[in-house]
């Protein structure tokens, strides 16, 4: 009886499998990758009135670059394919109140995202949402819009690389 088991689950795992492979499944970072080559040059432009933020948005597109796609960041003049990144600020909407106090807000965060390459120039802005707490008379409320904005711009930048795969995959579907 227990034989039968571990049988049928090998075998709904290989169904499994199969219907992945069968189907022409790929990952969107395989499309990401007849986009780009593997030298990628990132450009983040500084905010003046939140220059905080672009080394956090820096970091993260390097890290998209290394994992998504497999590439590797190196200088403008060694680079096939270049990310250029200019946050455009964030705007905070009050949603709810509780005895005169913000308990809810939500953040609406603007990055405009260049990217050349191979294939030619693709531009894009991208307004994430981001909706948070604050704890009643939170004394660290800076620090709350400083993470929203964060999640906000981690947030476009999947977001981008999204738009990226899926622009990615329809090219190769119009050559093919």
């Amino acid at each position: 009886m227990q034989i039968e088991k571990k049988r049928a689950y090998l075998l709904v795992w290989l169904l499994g499998v199969w219907l992945f492979t069968a189907c022409g499944y790929k990952p969107s970072s395989s499309f990401i990758g007849t986009m780009f080559s593997d030298s990628v040059y990132v450009e983040v432009e500084v905010d003046r009135v939140e220059p905080e933020n672009a080394p956090f948005l820096k970091d993260e597109m390097n890290r998209l670059v290394y994992h998504r796609f497999k590439g590797h960041i190196v200088p403008k003049e060694m680079a096939k394919s270049q990310i250029y990144l200019s946050y455009r600020g964030s705007t905070f909407t009050p949603l709810s109140y509780e005895d005169g106090y913000i308990t809810r807000y939500r953040a609406n965060i603007q990055v405009d995202f260049t990217m050349i390459t191979l294939q030619g120039k693709i531009s894009k802005r991208i307004v994430s949402t981001v909706e948070t707490d604050i704890p009643e008379s939170s004394l660290a409320s800076t620090t709350l819009h400083t993470q929203a904005i964060r999640e906000g711009l981690a947030k476009a930048l999947d977001e981008f690389m999204a738009y990226v795969s899926a622009k990615s995959a329809r090219l190769k579907h119009e050559k093919q």
